[in-house]
C-alpha cells in the first residue's frame, strides 16, 4: 500500500511512496501526530538522483523489519532537498555542527517541536566499520526517549541555541581588499599544484572558486590565480570526471587525479562550469576551454531540455542498479564497435585490455573509465598522426560510441524543473552564445 507521499509532485518523494515506512511529507499533520503520540520525528532528506539515498532505501526503507521499527518509534518525514532548500540548509548546518561534516541522505532525529538532537548522513542496515546501523540506532533512540527524555530535551535546546548563535552575523573590521586577499591566500594554500583543484579527494569542481580567481587575476594582476584556474580546468577536461562520449561533467572525483568520478550529473554543475570555461577562454583564448564549454552546452540541450524548453535537474549515477555502468567500457566492446579505429582510441583514452577501473562489487572487472593522460598535440606526436587527422578519428569514434551507448539502459532522469537552476542554465547558455557567436544558445 502506498504511504502519504503518493500525492506529492517531487520525483524523490514519489520514489519512496511505496516504502513500508509510513512516510509523511513535511507538513503540520506530521508534527501534530508526533505530539499526540509523544514520539520523535525521523527526518530523512535527499534527492532523486542521490546514489547513497538509493542504497539506504534498498537496505533499510524497503526492509519490512526496519520499517516496522521506524513506524513504532517515530513519525517519519521525507523531504526533497531540491524542493525545500530552506529546510535542508537548516538541518544540514545542524549536521555539520554535530558531526563536522554533511551530505545526503541527511538523517535528523528531532522532537515534535522540530528541535534536533541527533544528526548524520547514510546509515547501513546493521552496524559496520564503526558506523551504527539503523537497527541499533532505532533501538537506542527509542530506549533513550523513554528512559532519559530530559537529557534529550536539554541536548535539543543546546543544539537549537548553537544554531541561533551561528546565524548571527559578526561585524568584521576588515576592508574589502583585505577580504579578497585573504580569500586568495586560503585558496592558494589549499590548491593541489600537481593535479589541480583544492584539497584532497574527493574533489569537487567548485566553479565559484575558479570564477573568483579569474577576477582576482584580472583586478590584482596575480598570475598564479590564472594558472590555478588553467591547471584545474585542463585536468578536469582530461579526467574521467568529464564524459568524453556524451559530454558534460559528473558530480565529483573520488580520487585526487580527477579520474574516477561519482557518475551523477547535475544541471547546476553543467551551468556553472560552462560559465567557468567560457570566462577562462576569454582570459586565455585556450581552444580546449571553448570546446569544453560548447560540448557541455550540447549535453544540456540534448539530455536535460524538456519539449517545453525548461531544463531538467539531473541524471542518476546508477543504471540497472549499478553505479557508472552506463558510462564504462570493456576493451572488447571498444574493439568490436570501433574496429580499425579502436587502437588509436584506446591509446588516446587510456583503455586497458583488463580494464583501468575495478568495482569493489557488482559488474565485471574489465571496465574502463575514459580519460586522457596527455594533450591532443602530445597524443598526435606519440601516435605519429597529424593533429587534424587525429581529431577526425577521435570525433568519429565518439559519435560511434555515443550511438552504441544510446542502446544501453539509461540512468534515471530527474525531470523536475527548478527555477533557480534554470536561471543558472539560461545565464550560462547566453554567455556561451554571446562569447562564441552561437545565436542558438542565446
Amino acid at each position: 500500500m502506498p504511504n502519504n507521499l503518493i500525492y506529492e509532485k517531487s520525483p524523490y518523494l514519489l520514489q519512496h511512496s511505496n516504502n513500508p515506512v509510513d512516510w509523511y511529507p513535511w507538513c503540520d499533520e506530521a508534527f501534530e501526530l508526533a505530539r499526540q503520540l509523544d514520539i520523535p520525528i525521523f527526518l530523512s532528506i535527499g534527492y532523486s538522483t542521490c546514489h547513497w539515498c538509493h542504497v539506504m532505501e534498498i537496505e533499510s526503507f524497503e526492509d519490512e523489519v526496519i520499517a516496522e521499527m521506524m513506524n513504532k518509534a517515530f513519525v517519519n518525514i521525507k523531504l526533497d532537498r531540491e524542493e525545500r532548500p530552506d529546510i535542508d540548509s537548516i538541518y544540514m548546518e545542524v549536521c555539520q555542527i554535530l558531526t563536522g561534516s554533511g551530505g545526503w541522505p541527511l538523517t535528523i532525529i528531532m522532537t515534535p517541536e522540530q528541535k534536533p538532537f541527533f544528526a548524520g548522513t547514510y546509515f547501513p542496515k546493521y552496524s559496520q566499520f564503526g558506523r551504527i546501523g539503523m537497527y541499533e540506532l532505532i533501538t537506542k533512540i527509542d530506549e533513550l526517549w523513554k528512559t532519559r527524555r530530559e537529557d534529550i530535551l536539554q541536548s535539543a535546546e543546546s543544539i537549537t541555541t548553537r544554531l541561533l548563535i551561528s546565524e548571527k552575523s559578526d561585524d568584521f573590521d576588515i576592508s574589502p581588499e583585505q577580504i579578497f586577499r585573504e580569500a586568495y591566500k586560503q585558496l592558494s594554500s589549499s590548491f593541489d599544484y600537481r593535479y589541480g583543484g583544492f584539497r584532497n579527494a574527493p574533489k569537487f569542481p567548485t566553479p565559484h572558486n575558479l570564477q573568483f580567481l579569474l577576477r582576482y587575476w584580472k583586478i590584482m594582476n596575480e598570475k598564479n590565480a590564472l594558472e590555478m584556474v588553467e591547471k584545474t580546468l585542463t585536468a578536469m577536461r582530461y579526467g574521467g570526471i568529464y564524459d568524453h562520449i556524451g559530454f558534460g561533467f559528473h558530480r565529483y572525483s573520488t580520487d585526487n587525479k580527477w579520474i574516477v568520478p561519482h557518475f551523477e550529473k547535475m544541471l547546476y554543475d553543467q551551468s556553472l562550469l560552462i560559465t567557468s570555461y567560457t570566462e577562462a577562454y576569454l582570459a586565455t583564448k585556450n581552444e580546449l576551454f571553448k570546446k569544453t564549454a560548447l560540448e557541455t552546452t550540447s549535453y544540456i540541450l540534448r539530455e536535460l531540455t524538456s519539449e517545453e524548453g525548461g531544463f531538467y535537474s539531473a541524471e542518476d549515477a546508477d543504471s540497472e542498479g549499478i553505479e557508472g555502468k552506463y558510462y564504462l567500457w570493456s576493451d572488447d566492446e571498444i574493439k568490436q564497435v570501433l574496429k580499425e579505429d579502436a587502437d588509436t582510441f584506446r591509446r588516446y583514452f587510456s583503455v586497458l585490455d583488463k580494464g583501468n577501473f575495478h568495482f569493489e562489487h557488482q559488474f565485471d572487472n574489465n571496465a574502463n573509465i575514459l580519460f586522457m593522460q596527455f594533450s591532443h598535440s602530445e597524443h598526435s606526436k606519440a601516435l605519429g598522426i597529424n593533429e587534424e587527422t587525429l581529431n577526425s578519428i577521435i570525433n568519429r569514434c565518439i559519435n560511434t560510441l555515443l550511438q552504441a551507448r544510446n542502446n544501453r539502459i539509461k540512468p534515471y532522469k530527474d525531470d523536475k524543473v527548478l527555477t533557480d537552476w534554470n536561471g543558472l542554465a539560461i545565464s550560462a547558455l547566453a554567455l556561451a552564445g554571446f562569447t562564441f557567436d552561437k545565436p542558438k544558445l542565446i
